[in-house]
């Protein structure tokens, strides 16, 4: 378990014990992510997913000493003291972290840890915590994925900033290969991007019609993009398997193919309300466990 310890003074806190749970869900890699041709032009478009991350809060009225569990989620360790010192809180807390979301694969798994770590500390204290505030303390931490927003959304993951909330997507089934090993965001995102003016403007369209895809809830277009997405990513993070997996997309009729941009892992979109949809699944299933060796298959969330 790692600790740290709190110095900021509050005389009028009242050391009773109270607790916060939260969630936060994650996303498969992105259905976009690229360079703008502007200041701050570094974004990205999520893919949320049924997968998630629980945070626990409980105060210690008693101490001033922050525990976290597991010991290696040290940035939410930090999130937790510097949510405690604006908010003049002098008492120490344990949190503990839980998440079906695996680390180092590009599923957000971090980004998730810290949003729902974020809630939690603030439902314990009864502070607010809106979207903006999360961003501004994430902002001081790593960058970070767009999992504040249920919806699909453009977010500005380096500077931690929303771009726009584009909607919600009907329920998709992705089909998951992961190519192994595992990569820091911090490290990823400190890479020279060797994108071009032309790259620039070419994802500046890909943003456009994602977001009017998105607005339609066009799986099609929408899946289309993700693969462009990817083959444009080869130049950063290279999936030896990316075009293979494009080919047994094609051969199932999926929607496309989506990676995450920063991570290990691949996936084939398919439309759970399409005819055929669960031999298309088997088959997916199939073919990309004698490609890679490895399948998990997540569920894509919708919002009302």
């Amino acid at each position: 378990m790692t600790t740290i310890e709190t110095t900021t003074p509050c005389a009028d806190y009242r050391r009773t014990a109270a607790t916060g749970v939260s969630a936060a869900f994650g996303t498969f890699g992105e259905l976009l992510q690229g360079v703008l041709p502007e200041a701050d032009g570094d974004f990205l478009v999520t893919l949320p997913i049924a997968r998630w991350a629980v945070a626990r809060f409980e105060v210690t009225p008693h101490t001033d000493t922050l525990e976290v569990w597991p010991a290696h989620k040290k940035k939410a360790l930090r999130l937790t003291s510097m949510i405690m010192a604006d908010a003049r809180r002098s008492s120490g807390g344990v949190l503990t972290i839980g998440s079906t979301l695996p680390e180092g694969k590009g599923l957000a798994s971090s980004s998730a840890d810290l949003v729902a770590t974020a809630r939690a500390v603030a439902n314990a204290l009864e502070e607010p915590m809106p979207p903006r505030r999360i961003e501004s303390y994430l902002a001081r931490i790593e960058p970070t994925d767009g999992v504040l927003y249920p919806a699909v959304v453009a977010f500005h993951h380096r500077s931690v900033r929303l771009r726009a909330q584009l909607g919600s997507l009907p329920s998709m089934a992705v089909v998951s290969v992961d190519e192994g090993g595992a990569v820091d965001t911090v490290d990823f995102n400190g890479i020279p991007k060797p994108f071009t003016a032309a790259d620039k403007r070419e994802y500046a369209r890909l943003l456009d019609r994602i977001a009017h895809a998105v607005a339609r809830r066009d799986l099609a277009a929408v899946g289309e993009v993700a693969t462009v997405s990817a083959r444009m990513n080869q130049v950063l993070r290279h999936k030896w398997s990316l075009e293979e997996v494009i080919g047994i997309c094609r051969e199932v009729g999926g929607l496309g193919v989506v990676v995450g941009h920063s991570g290990t892992t691949l996936g084939i979109l398919l439309d759970t309300a399409a005819s055929g949809f669960h031999s298309r699944l088997t088959a997916a299933a199939q073919a990309c466990q004698e490609l890679v060796g490895n399948v998990t298959v997540y569920r894509t969330l919708s919002f009302h």
